[in-house]
């Protein structure tokens, strides 16, 4: 039996529904789990040490176990990892945890017992989430009251890479509708600036052929289709437009390059058996090290580092519109002075920019030895999954604020269309978001900007035809 069956392949541009079906198809068929139960049960009886079923754990691997005493083992090691702290992981994550600690087991490997996977089961089918905290955190276990763990069950749940999966998971699938979000953004924005084309042309990234480049490119293309601004001023005579336009297709197009590469990461990952030791059909009970965090941890930095990116470029651009730039208003609106304008939404953009540098430092350069030295070398993963979430939901706060500020310098655009694709975000972004010439409570809005930025709406019949991170 293969280590992942085809038929049980999750991937992260269609996660949920994905788990859905893999959890459905496992009530209805745990022959997996039961068959690798089997084996456990076969290696209790032939009188050698397994680790983590007959001994201890860690740095007490060497420790023999009594046969009378392997149930309260499991137990006690379930007892003894509940030392997590901080905040609890929101609840829509810790569900998605819960659904890949079941989806891992469910691959074969891992010996759980039948009592145990059906329970987990049940908390899915009925919603009964764990509450997680957020740091210091190893594993998912949930109320297991009700159950008498039995020899390699509390092992098998408190081991493997889910906590570091589930956020993986969560955030790139976010990421993969925020790239279309972020182009069309740096639409609206060159349109708004009456930026160049030019540096879109196809055959520019043809001679630099980063696929993420020639994807940002495109949509580019595709979101300024019948743009009256860029037919008015195509022989205005500016030789060229600042990075934070020129370049974009150089810059987002390195981060979807880099989230690509962290969405195959991570969707092996969620594919695999990460827990200690395995089973299989053999018979044979190996403990090793698919437990390591270490090809996740460089992942997910790497995927912090190219969502803030996004946030850092977006910053800049915030700052162009407000600037004056090519006839647009000083700070975004009229009479300034009396009026502040959109100047405070920069800072608070600039704020969240500059919060992740810090958060976008790889914690996979940290290696703090655990376990009396046993496990002398960790991956700190999981301390850059929680970083990774909390880049996610700055990049969207930055984010927002450019589609309030681009929107804003659109309206001194009129009566020039811009492109088809912009010009649809901007009318749905009008349909609730007013236009301003005086100040005004702006936290309103930018929490409707923000909502447009983390659904569907504002991409609207375009979405289909942008290129996908793939």
């Amino acid at each position: 039996m293969p280590a992942v069956r085809p038929d049980a392949s999750v991937q992260i541009d269609s996660l949920h529904a994905d788990l859905d079906a893999r959890l459905s198809a496992l009530r209805e068929d745990p022959t997996p789990v039961d068959r690798s139960r089997d084996r456990v049960e076969d290696a209790l009886g032939d009188g050698e040490a397994h680790y983590g079923i007959n001994t201890g754990f860690g740095a007490l691997a060497q420790k023999r176990v009594p046969e009378d005493d392997l149930e309260t083992l499991q137990r006690n090691l379930v007892f003894s990892h509940a030392v997590g702290v901080g905040d609890l992981v929101p609840k829509a994550l810790s569900r998605l945890i819960l659904h890949l600690k079941i989806h891992a087991l469910g691959l074969g490997h891992s010996g759980v017992s039948r009592e145990t996977f059906d329970r987990l089961l049940l908390f899915a089918e009925r919603d009964l989430v764990p509450a997680i905290p957020s740091r210091g955190s190893v594993g998912v276990s949930g109320d297991l009251a009700p159950i008498t763990l039995r020899p390699k069950d509390g092992l098998a749940l408190i081991n493997g890479t889910q906590q570091m999966s589930g956020y993986g998971a969560h955030v790139l699938h976010e990421a993969h509708r925020l790239v279309k979000i972020a182009d069309l953004l740096s639409a609206m924005s060159l349109e708004a600036l009456q930026g160049s084309i030019k540096p879109f042309d196809e055959r520019v990234h043809d001679v630099r052929p980063h696929p993420g480049a020639q994807q940002v490119a495109a949509n580019v293309r595709t979101l300024l289709t019948d743009s009256e601004i860029l037919e008015s001023h195509r022989n205005c005579g500016k030789v060229q437009d600042p990075y934070c336009l020129r370049c974009v297709p150089q810059v987002h197009g390195a981060s979807r390059d880099a989230l690509r590469h962290a969405t195959d990461m991570v969707e092996r990952e969620v594919n695999s058996v990460t827990d200690n030791p395995l089973v299989f059909e053999d018979g044979d009970v190996i403990s090793a090290g698919n437990f390591h965090g270490q090809p996740l941890a460089l992942a997910l930095d790497y995927a912090g580092v190219a969502l803030a990116e996004l946030a850092s470029i977006s910053e800049r651009r915030i700052y162009l519109l407000l600037e004056g730039h090519d006839g647009l208003p000083e700070l975004l609106m009229e009479d300034t002075g009396l009026n502040s304008g959109y100047m405070m939404p920069q800072y608070t953009a600039a704020a969240l920019v500059s919060e992740n540098k810090s958060l976008a430092h790889p914690a996979s350069v940290d290696s703090i030895p655990t376990s009396l030295g046993q496990e002398d070398h960790v991956s700190m993963g999981s301390v850059g999954a929680v970083q990774l979430l909390d880049i996610l939901e700055n990049v969207e706060r930055v984010l927002a604020i450019e589609l309030l500020t681009a929107a804003q310098a659109l309206d001194y655009r009129r009566p020039l269309r811009p492109g088809r694709g912009v010009e649809r975000a901007h009318e749905t972004v009008r349909e609730t978001i007013a236009h301003r010439e005086a100040d005004y409570l702006l936290e309103d809005d930018i929490d409707q900007s923000l909502a447009f930025v983390r659904g569907e709406e504002l991409l609207g019949p375009v979405a289909d035809e942008l290129e996908p991170l793939g």
